[in-house]
């Protein structure tokens, strides 16, 4: 049986023959679901698309219940039974090798969670699970900005900062897959308290989530700002702003130098929203990266090209991967 769809003007023909892949992003916000084909994979597409911020009291049990429901949906709208495999970016550490969400940083109840376990009973088909940075980096590295770059880091600046290797052109999860965890490379010992327990870490200076908070710290009162809107306000000229969107900004450069200097690799790709905060916080960046880096290493920084969907196109490439074995 075959079934006609339109996507963006184009027919595409679905049967039994055709792979589809079902990805999910579990961000430390957001909850995203999204179903592709072969076909579509390779022109960026979508088959179908759903995304819902996770309640403010969010648990692990809020956040696995959204994504089956939204998978459920899709795979209802396709008219299809059942994926040929699950893809799924997780935003926080992962055993790659059992697909088990070892914790998240920003939701509870994530500990030691069987996530591909329990998806693949779910929707009855194989499943994978990466960290967000590792399928962003993969994603990038196959589709994105990172096309042609042997060796990159791809990090990712949002709830939190996360970084995801890509080494002589392969994903470089390292021993016990916790490679490329820079949101928590100390860059100021003496600096405030990051949610990990330690002082001075890149995510506690450069995350939008911490930006709000210090802002409104140093204000005296609470506004429920984000750190988009601490962004925007250094744009307008808010001196408090600027100074904790800058300090953030030379927090993530000197942990991107420091990388250079012990990586070598030839190409950085930023994303996530904090990475939308304008010219200011690029060029701090850049220059903070480039006075931390030796003369002698050279690299470029620049933005993601696949933007917020970046883990998730890398869990639709981590995706067929499986499906190929």
């Amino acid at each position: 049986m075959e079934e006609q769809s339109t996507i963006n003007g184009e027919q595409l023909t679905i049967n039994k023959m055709t792979s589809l892949y079902l990805v999910f992003d579990f961000g430390g916000s957001k909850l995203t679901a999204a179903l592709t084909t072969d076909e579509l994979l390779a022109k960026q597409r979508w088959l179908g698309h759903h995304r819902e911020f996770s309640p403010l009291a969010a648990t692990a049990v809020t956040d696995l219940k959204t994504i089956i429901r939204l998978g459920r949906k899709l795979l209802a709208e396709t008219g299809v039974a059942r994926a040929t495999a699950v893809g799924v970016s997780f935003g926080g550490p992962v055993d790659y090798q059992t697909g088990t969400v070892r914790l998240s940083h920003h939701v509870p109840g994530w500990e030691n969670m069987p996530l591909a376990e329990t998806l693949a009973a779910e929707f009855g088909c194989p499943v994978i699970v990466d960290n967000d940075a590792n399928a962003a980096a993969l994603g990038e590295h196959r589709l994105g900005s990172g096309q042609g770059f042997d060796s990159l880091l791809y990090v990712t600046v949002s709830t939190g900062v996360g970084g995801g290797w890509i080494l002589n052109g392969r994903p470089w999860r390292g021993h016990e897959t916790m490679a490329g965890e820079i949101g928590h490379t100390v860059v100021d010992p003496a600096g405030p308290l990051c949610l990990c327990g330690k002082r001075g870490c890149v995510e506690r200076l450069a995350s939008g989530p911490y930006w709000a908070a210090d802002y409104e710290a140093e204000q005296g009162r609470v506004r429920g700002l984000s750190g988009k809107r601490v962004a925007e306000l250094a744009a307008q000229g808010d001196e408090r702003a600027r100074r904790i969107l800058q300090r953030g900004a030379r927090a993530l450069g000197v942990g991107l130098g420091n990388a250079a200097n012990l990586v070598n690799p030839r190409l950085f790709v930023l994303g996530g929203g904090v990475a939308k905060s304008g010219k200011l916080w690029w060029r701090t960046v850049r220059q903070s990266a480039r006075e931390m880096a030796l003369p002698e290493v050279h690299f470029e920084i620049v933005p993601a090209a696949l933007a917020d969907d970046a883990p998730l196109w890398g869990a639709a490439v981590l995706a067929r991967m499986k499906a190929e074995g």
